[in-house]
């Protein structure tokens, strides 16, 4: 409910402050004081977009603050969903609007964008004008006065969970078989590329060796040239090579330790010289040995790297070990488009069963929206026949879907005639203006008696009635006070007189402005405001005691 209300600088409002109570209010006040100004700046804390006009004259800023007990709504998940503070009693809405244009939204003084506080104040408050009046005619709102009516949210919370599960198979197996046709066009290409890489043979490190082994057979000559030389300065047997010369040296030494004890270590150093060069001498005549010249095997390497060097560039990298990548890619890639058609089975079958399993949540659904659309058509004439349309006929019917929708399988349509012998049509087409506001009015009382409603504000609603209609609609607005807070803007005394509480909307001149104002009116302004309604601007002793009459009524 809406606890309390502050406005500062908008429009003609310089600075309002004003505190609610639960139960049915009225607001009254005379044409142009200022009530849609108000009605406006609620709006407007409730997340309705805004320019730097709605700025009173003069100011640079304007401020709007509601507060609300929110502890019936149900909205903790709400809160915690937009990292908001949550306080069951205290809810402060509030909004800043500045002359350059820009404005700031807050939710309990934390700053959000102004789609969160139009959910939250969409939750918290419904104002319902001639306007909204539209809604009657809006298929979805007619199957959601059913719902609540008959109680659904057990068969809808299922049902939805269902179709939630129905829809992502549908846009899976659609995914799955859109990529499956695009795999299946690149089949051949994708199976020649395997072939053609499988048929390599590749082998980690192989491009390495076989490029070593090319420069090896390319120069055979020159290397078992080089070995042999090499050999032979070492050990040869026409010359005298280095392992004789160290071996007359190691010799030369021994025989000097004797007199020259340094030659010792001498001696040692050309001992291990000597094996490592006679070492050497043998492996380089061994080496010399196992270089031929092979022009098989160099036209074989050539061929191999060949091979390797075209497969690269063709795929546009540069190593063995890249192109053993693109086989095993291609591979997997061929195994996921022969599995496609066992995934797409699958996924077939299980929509089929969610399908069967979604068509009969719906057929339960639909059955008891039907029953309870009985009792909600029967109670509807029953409370609107007093309110000046005693020849009203109203049902409700129901036109099965094609497909499963998100609430379930019925187009549901309001049949309204205001006389006998007319033909029933869909309400937003035949109904009147102000049989449309009862309609709404007496749908509006029902459905509170199911759920947890927004506080309702009725702005005008009883446009175009009177007399006893008057009476009655404000004894539906007075029964709805007693389960939720409901707001009457209104210009009828039969109305005003049933509030709990009376607000009263004037304006009043300042030195250099007029402004608009509201207050909460006592016992004995009400009897005169009331009285001034029933005669007008002159007060007479008639009018003050009808007005005691129709306050007293109230009680």
């Amino acid at each position: 409910m809406l606890k309390s209300l502050f406005i500062r600088n908008f429009v003609l409002i310089d600075s309002l402050d004003i505190k609610f109570d639960k139960g049915f209010s009225v607001i009254t006040g005379e044409t142009g004081a200022g009530k849609s100004i108000i009605l406006g700046a609620l709006s407007l804390v409730l997340g309705q977009r805004a320019d730097g006009k709605s700025i009173k004259k003069g100011s640079e800023k304007c401020v709007i603050e509601a507060v609300f007990d929110v502890s019936r709504y149900k909205l903790e998940e709400f809160f915690l969903t937009n990292d908001l503070e949550y306080d069951a009693e205290i809810c402060i809405l509030r909004r800043e609007l500045f002359a350059s244009g820009k404005s700031r939204a807050f939710v309990n003084d934390s700053p959000v964008p102004l789609s969160v506080v139009k959910e939250l104040g969409s939750r918290l408050i419904d104002i319902h004008s001639q306007h909204q009046n539209l809604l009657l005619g809006d298929n979805r709102f007619q199957l959601k006065v059913i719902d609540v009516m008959a109680e659904n949210d057990i068969l809808l919370i299922l049902y939805r969970k269902e179709y939630s599960r129905y829809q992502s198979l549908r846009r899976e197996l659609k995914e799955l078989s859109e990529k499956a046709l695009q795999t299946k066009q690149e089949e051949d290409y994708v199976r020649f590329q395997l072939e053609q890489l499988t048929d390599a043979g590749l082998v980690a490190g192989e491009q390495e060796e076989l490029e070593q082994e090319l420069e090896t057979l390319s120069h055979a000559e020159e290397i078992k040239g080089s070995l042999y030389k090499i050999t032979q300065l070492l050990d040869g047997e026409e010359q005298q090579g280095a392992v004789q010369l160290i071996k007359e040296a190691l010799s030369t030494a021994d025989n000097l330790e004797r007199y020259y004890p340094k030659a010792k270590e001498i001696a040692e150093r050309l001992r291990s010289a000597y094996i490592d060069m006679n070492d050497l001498a043998s492996e380089t005549e061994v080496l010399k040995e196992d270089v031929e010249f092979n022009p098989e095997r160099l036209d074989w390497v050539n061929e191999r790297l060949n091979t390797l060097y075209t497969l690269e560039q063709k795929h546009r990298v540069s190593k063995v070990e890249e192109l053993m990548e693109l086989r095993d890619k291609y591979d997997e890639q061929l195994k996921e488009i022969d599995s496609f058609d066992e995934q797409i089975e699958s996924l077939k079958k299980q929509l089929e069963v969610s399908h069967r399993e979604l068509l009969q949540q719906a057929a339960v659904l639909s059955e008891q929206r039907k029953i309870a659309s009985k009792a909600i058509a029967s109670q509807l004439m029953e409370m609107v026949v007093p309110l000046g349309m005693p020849n009203m006929r109203f049902a409700i019917d129901f036109v099965p879907k094609q497909e499963p929708e998100s609430d379930g399988m019925d187009e549901i349509r309001f049949m309204f005639s205001a006389n006998k012998s007319a033909e029933l049509q869909p309400v937003a087409q035949t109904a009147s203006g102000g049989e449309i506001s009862r309609l709404m009015l007496c749908i509006k009382a029902m459905i509170a008696g199911f759920t947890a409603l927004p506080a309702i504000i009725f702005d005008e609603v009883d446009t175009g009635v009177s007399g006893d209609i008057a009476d009655k609609m404000g004894d539906i607005m007075q029964e709805l006070g007693t389960k939720m807070q409901v707001f009457a803007i209104t210009h009828l005394p039969q109305i005003a007189a049933k509030g709990k509480d009376h607000y009263f909307v004037y304006k009043e001149d300042t030195d250099d402005r007029t402004v608009t104002r509201i207050r909460k009116m006592s016992k004995e302004e009400r009897v005169k405001e009331i009285a001034r309604m029933l005669s007008g601007a002159s007060l007479t002793s008639a009018s003050i005691a009808n007005a005691k009459e129709l306050l007293k009524a109230r009680n």
